[in-house]
């Protein structure tokens, strides 16, 4: 198992985001799926895309990343730079599609506040809010999960022979 610590500043939403706030539908004819991130939440929170930083961790409500089961989504939110994703619940597919590209889920009920730091463990199954001091818990991963985690997604995990 995994050792994994996140760190980073949060980003809050609420319940129901869809696939297409987070990525316009309009945004996925480019050719270069490199500067997806630049249109993340360019409807519901313009400039947003400018001031997620690197390491950042987005914390939502129920049903986060339901709508469409395009694989734009989730990328387009790792290439902005989060390092996890902290949601009461995810839509299966999105839940799905980022597992398998390496960007880290959490299913938990936090209430952290935008602009706070928290701190996610994966060995110990805890969120810990640094700047309030509020810890969640969630549960631990099945095993053919942790082993995508430990490899950052599906595609190393078979890169690595290990699938």
């Amino acid at each position: 198992m995994t050792s994994k610590i996140v760190e980073g500043k949060v980003w809050r939403f609420g319940d129901n985001v869809d696939t297409d706030q987070i990525i316009p539908a309009e945004r996925l004819v480019v050719t270069n799926l490199d500067h997806l991130n630049d249109f993340i939440f360019e409807k519901v929170r313009p400039g947003f895309a400018e001031k997620v930083g690197k390491g950042d961790i987005l914390v939502a409500g129920k049903n986060f990343g339901c709508g469409s089961s395009r694989e734009h989504a989730p990328l387009s939110l790792m290439e902005a730079g989060f390092s996890c994703i902290i949601a009461e619940s995810f839509a299966r597919i999105f839940y799905r599609n980022s597992m398998n590209i390496g960007l880290l889920l959490v299913e938990c009920k936090a209430d952290a506040k935008e602009g706070d730091t928290v701190k996610v463990s994966i060995s110990e199954g805890k969120v810990t809010d640094e700047t309030s001091g509020k810890e969640w818990s969630f549960e631990k991963y099945p095993e053919f999960i942790q082993k995508l985690i430990d490899a950052g997604g599906l595609v190393n995990l078979v890169k690595e022979g290990k699938f």
